[in-house]
C-alpha cells in the first residue's frame, strides 16, 4: 500500500535485521507513514540522512544504549524526532537516553503496535513520549542534588561527598541560603562547609571555588544524602 500524501516520514535503524524487517514491513501496511530502513550504526546513519529527509526515527539493537549515537542525532539533525525502542524499563538508561535527546522511549516488549503508531504521530507532532513509570525516574532525577568531584593534580579527590554537593550548587550560582534549602541544612552550616572547602582547596572565595571547581571538577551522577550528613 503506497503512503498516502504528507505521510510521516520513519527510518527504522536496528542491528538485527529480522527484527528491522518485520518492523519495516509492519510500519509499512499503514498508509500514514512513508518507512525506511537501514543499520543501526552511526555511518549508515548519516548517509541516509545526508540525502533523506526523515521525521521520526526508530532505534533498536544490541548497540543500544548508544548515547553518543543519540547525542550526534540531535546536534546533526535537530528535526529528527529519535525514538529509543527499549525492552524493559530501567531508570539509569531511561534518564540516560532523555538526557542524550530522545523524544520518545517505547516497551515494544510490552506495547501492542498500535501504541507504536500512536507513539510515532505524538513525537511527530512534537510530544513527548514516555509512560508513568518513565516520567517518575525523571522526575526523582530532577530532585536530587547533584555533586562534583573536585580533584588535585593526582586525580585524588580532596572532598567529602556532601562538600561536593556544596561545590557543585554553589557553582550553580545558588546563594548560601538556597544551597541551604536545597540540602535541608542551616546557612551557619553551609557557611562552616565553605569554610572548610576553601581551605581544603585553597582558597579564599566563592568566585575562586567556582572557578576552581569549572578547571579541577568531574561531574558525577546526582545522588541525594541525608539531612544529618
Amino acid at each position: 500500500m503506497p503512503p498516502a500524501e504528507g505521510a510521516i516520514r520513519v527510518l527504522v535503524a536496528d542491528s538485527g535485521p529480522l527484527q528491522s524487517q518485520l518492523l519495516t514491513r509492519a510500519l509499512r501496511s499503514r498508509r500514514e507513514f512513508q518507512v525506511s530502513a537501514v543499520a543501526l550504526e552511526k555511518s549508515a546513519l548519516s548517509d541516509f540522512l545526508e540525502s533523506n529527509a526523515v521525521d521520526v526515527a526508530l532505534l533498536a539493537g544490541s548497540q543500544l544504549p548508544d548515547w553518543g549515537l543519540l547525542r550526534w542525532l540531535r546536534i546533526t539533525y535537530p528535526t529528527v524526532a529519535p525514538v529509543l525502542l527499549a525492552e524493559k524499563d530501567e531508570r539509569e538508561p531511561v534518564v540516560n537516553a532523555l538526557r542524550a535527546g530522545a523524544k520518545g522511549i517505547f516497551l515494544f516488549m510490552e506495547d501492542p503496535f498500535r501504541m507504536l503508531c500512536k507513539c510515532i504521530q505524538s513525537v511527530f507532532r512534537g510530544e513527548i513520549w514516555i509512560n508513568n513509570r518513565q516520567l517518575h525516574f525523571v522526575l526523582d532525577t530532577l530532585c536530587e542534588v547533584p555533586t562534583l568531584r573536585v580533584v588535585n593534580a593526582n586525580g585524588r579527590s580532596l572532598l567529602t561527598p556532601r562538600e561536593e554537593q556544596v561545590v557543585a550548587l554553589v557553582a550553580d550560582g545558588l546563594s548560601n541560603r538556597q544551597v541551604a534549602v536545597e540540602l535541608g541544612l542551616s546557612e551557619h552550616t553551609i557557611k562552616k562547609y565553605l569554610l572548610r572547602i576553601f581551605d581544603k582547596v585553597g582558597i579564599s572565595s566563592r568566585v575562586e571555588l567556582v572557578l576552581y571547581a569549572m578547571s579541577h571538577g568531574e561531574n558525577k551522577p546526582a545522588e541525594w544524602m541525608p539531612s544529618t550528613a
